[in-house]
């Protein structure tokens, strides 16, 4: 019986898969013909919920004696874009110059080939790890999240499974294999700020109430102060201003409404709570300022809506999971990773709720773009780094 060694192999076999979210596309069915002769006992779980597409999962088990440490990732993969600016077609896997070529190749298809052949070698050289070894494999984290990870995390605890700790395969690292472990990440959460005005001339200020020149004193408070200097493991909370809606077709007509929309990244000196706290009090403030609404003897008129559901900041400290990585790594390839809380959210945000998570994986300059690809030497480096892993992590090294 042949096993799945070759990372190239099983990556190839996963990117002609064209698993573009929420489409399962074959990817958790070649997953799963890879996995069952290494052992893996499979259940493919599918999610539901109103107004959001159905989502086929996979998680995967080989039981043994001993802890238990489960690998995440997904098979889902975000659209290709301008297929005829592709030098190799997406989903044809194809080599060139010593790169594989095809979406999903970094993000994250990848690592999944990766860490299944490091398995699979270890089970050829030792018969498989002292303890149990799980894939928790989402189709839904380049979607919406809401049929995917948190509630296969939930399905399998549920019917009594525990995790010591998980390794999530993104593409952590910036510029080589090796530059970075993701150790936690920062919160994220999204609103709108609406601001009701009363709409007329342009000519006759007096008798309308623009509310632009309101949003901009609440714009304003929202961008200052900085909302704190950073700690010694997270970046400075940032809030970001991504849209400013009037809908006003109009050059001579002062508007009824105008909207801004926001998104903030922040760091653990903050809760949801706090935060949101925050942003109410500075946008109360800012409403009674006159700044830009010289005349008006009322505060701005404005409603405050919470977009999504905030993604919890998270710090991970367990020591064995992150030094055995790191000697892992470094025994590779040869230099130390840096400890990162940097970048934007990924599945680790459920996880931590469950069992300690570290984030590693491939070189991530060309996810999501044209061209995404990956090189072969890469694929073999990440495999010889998690199966050191997995043998001294299980104390098998």
């Amino acid at each position: 019986m042949t096993l799945p060694t070759d990372p190239a192999e099983n990556l190839a076999a996963l990117i002609r898969c064209a698993s573009v979210t929420p489409t399962e596309g074959g990817a958790l069915t070649a997953l799963e013909t890879m996995l069952k002769p290494l052992g893996f006992l499979v259940d493919r779980p599918v999610f539901s919920e109103d107004g959001t597409p159905d989502i086929e999962n996979l998680y995967a088990r080989r039981s043994g004696n001993g802890p238990h440490l489960m690998f995440a990732g997904h098979t889902d993969v975000v659209p290709v874009g301008d297929e005829a600016a592709w030098t190799h077609p997406p989903f044809a896997a194809e080599i060139a110059n010593g790169e594989m070529y095809g979406r999903g190749a970094v993000d994250m298809k990848g690592g999944i080939a990766c860490f299944i052949a490091a398995v699979a070698r270890h089970v050829e050289a030792n018969g498989g790890p002292k303890g149990s070894v799980s894939l928790l494999i989402t189709g839904d984290e380049e979607g919406p999240a809401i049929n995917g990870t948190v509630k296969l995390l939930e399905w399998a605890a549920s019917r009594g499974e525990k995790w010591d700790a998980s390794v999530v395969g993104e593409p952590t690292n910036p510029d080589a294999l090796g530059d970075m472990i993701k150790i936690g990440r920062r919160g994220s959460m999204s609103g709108a700020v609406t601001v009701n005005g009363r709409q007329g001339h342009v000519a006759y200020p007096q008798l309308a109430d623009n509310p632009v020149r309101g949003l901009m004193s609440l714009v304003d408070a929202l961008l200052h102060p900085v909302f704190d200097k950073g700690t010694r493991d997270f970046q400075p909370t940032n809030l970001e201003i991504t849209s400013i809606d009037v809908g006003n077709p109009a050059t001579n007509v002062i508007p009824a409404k105008a909207t801004a929309t926001f998104n903030i990244r922040f760091n653990d000196t903050w809760t949801d709570e706090t935060l949101q706290a925050e942003i109410h009090n500075r946008l109360d403030q800012a409403a009674g300022r006159k700044k830009y609404r010289q005349g008006k003897k009322t505060p701005v008129d404005y409603e405050l809506v919470w977009r999504d559901r905030p993604s919890h900041v998270f710090l991970t400290r367990d020591d064995r999971l992150i030094e055995t990585l790191r000697g892992s790594i470094k025994s590779a390839v040869g230099k130390e990773p840096t400890l990162s809380t940097s970048g934007g959210t990924s599945d680790a945000r459920f996880i931590k709720d469950y069992c300690p998570v570290v984030e590693f994986g491939l070189v991530g300059k060309t996810m999501h773009m044209v061209d995404e690809r990956v090189a072969i030497a890469d694929l073999e480096t990440l495999t010889q780094i998690y199966q050191r892993f997995i043998e001294d992590w299980f104390g098998q090294g």
